[in-house]
């Protein structure tokens, strides 16, 4: 499944004063200890239930060993036997997305293919649950469901990232900058909304922003031959060798490139019409240390975006910001008011002297041997030279 869902590009006339609506600070994050339900719907072959069911039986036993996992069901629906449903409950998020991004994972469900025609998953925090008849709503946060509760944006959000050969760099930067982009409206509730698209080095991230259902849009965009055409043309350059026309091939691919939001705020207020700059950073992470690295940065952005709130300073300094995390791979995608350089602290995800020090404990820092010290305004700034990806494209429908 593709998904280099872009739309066609607009320009926003009128002054930089000039300022559109904006909501309520928005706070969506997998970044949280609440309990997390996992629904998948699965569409079953027909004839294919018996070995459905013994994969469910294999898959069932090997997940109740990851830790976090709580429980699972399988549901048959009773109006038709080819729809069937599995429910897990897990302690919190992390370690759900740590073993769904995982090669454990991918090795745990190849015995569904084949006998899945096709499958959606969603995945919710429980804030409340009825325990006994008669009985009110227990809430069941740690924090009280007025704290857990995220006001949304009605944007989802996904990135892949993969890497390219050695010397391929330019040829697969103008691939991915001239390729012509399909329509936006997807159907009568979903449109394809922006696309980013940064290199860093020989790596590729590309985020992709949906006003809708995000499993629709993908699908939509690989059917589109502008976009299996310039998939097509990056395959030579890819380091990892991937067959479109191979399901499992295409899928296994996918998989791996998968780099998923973990956390994400827009703030509240007016938000500039122009002079909004957009900047992708990859954090050098240590090994081991991407969901710790992922966990400071959400906190720090919120900290700097409720600082911000607290002065009444309008327009904001930081927009938005949309963490992406697997593994070891951290991007931090940031809207700013001002230029990247204005405020290198926010910028860099860093807001006091604990912070940085802590960050800098987490990442890689001076691979050419400088020291680079993120307290200080010259090690911010030698930080994002070497961290910010260069832009290859960036694309909204007018409506966005």
């Amino acid at each position: 499944m593709s998904t280099l869902s872009d739309v066609p590009e607009t320009t926003v006339s009128g002054s930089p004063e000039t300022t559109v609506a904006q909501s309520p600070t928005t706070v969506e994050s997998a970044l949280t200890d609440t309990r997390l339900r996992v629904v998948l719907l699965v569409q079953v072959n027909s004839g294919a239930e018996q070995r459905f069911l013994r994969a469910y039986d294999q898959l069932s036993q090997q997940v109740a060993a990851v830790p976090g996992h709580i429980s699972d069901q399988l549901c048959q629906s009773i109006e038709n036997p080819s729809q069937w449903l599995i429910t897990s409950e897990w302690e919190s998020a992390p370690p759900f997305l740590a073993w769904v991004d995982s090669p454990a994972h991918r090795e745990m469900v190849k015995p569904f293919h084949g006998c899945v025609e096709d499958t959606r998953s969603l995945r919710f925090s429980i804030l409340r649950e009825t325990l006994t008849a008669g009985s009110a709503p227990v809430d069941v946060t740690t924090r009280g469901v007025d704290a857990a509760l995220r006001v949304g944006d009605g944007l989802v959000r996904q990135a892949l990232t993969f890497t390219v050969k050695s010397g391929s760099e330019d040829a697969v930067a103008k691939i991915l900058a001239d390729y012509a982009s399909p329509q936006a409206r997807v159907d009568e509730t979903t449109r394809l909304s922006r696309t980013s698209v940064f290199m860093s080095g020989n790596r590729v991230v590309r985020a992709v922003e949906v006003k809708g259902d995000l499993t629709a849009a993908l699908r939509y965009v690989a059917r589109q031959p502008e976009i299996r055409a310039a998939e097509e043309s990056l395959n030579p350059y890819l380091e990892e060798d991937r067959n479109l026309d191979d399901p499992s091939s295409a899928r296994e691919f996918f998989a791996r490139a998968s780099l998923p939001v973990v956390h994400h705020m827009t703030a509240g207020g007016p938000r500039p019409a122009q002079g909004v700059h957009r900047h992708a950073l990859l954090y050098p992470v240590k090994t081991g240390c991407g969901p710790a690295v992922a966990s400071l940065l959400a906190r720090q952005d919120e900290l700097a975006v409720n600082k911000e709130m607290a002065a009444e300073q309008t327009p904001k300094t930081l927009l938005s910001s949309t963490i992406f995390q697997r593994d070891d791979i951290v991007v931090r995608l940031v809207d700013l008011a001002v230029p990247l350089d204005r405020n290198p602290a926010m910028a860099a995800g860093v807001s006091g002297r604990r912070a940085a020090a802590v960050l800098g404990r987490l990442l890689d820092l001076g691979a050419d041997g400088a020291v680079i010290d993120l307290s200080m305004d010259i090690g911010q700034r030698r930080f994002l030279a070497d961290c910010d990806m260069t832009p290859i494209t960036d694309r909204e429908s007018a409506d966005h």
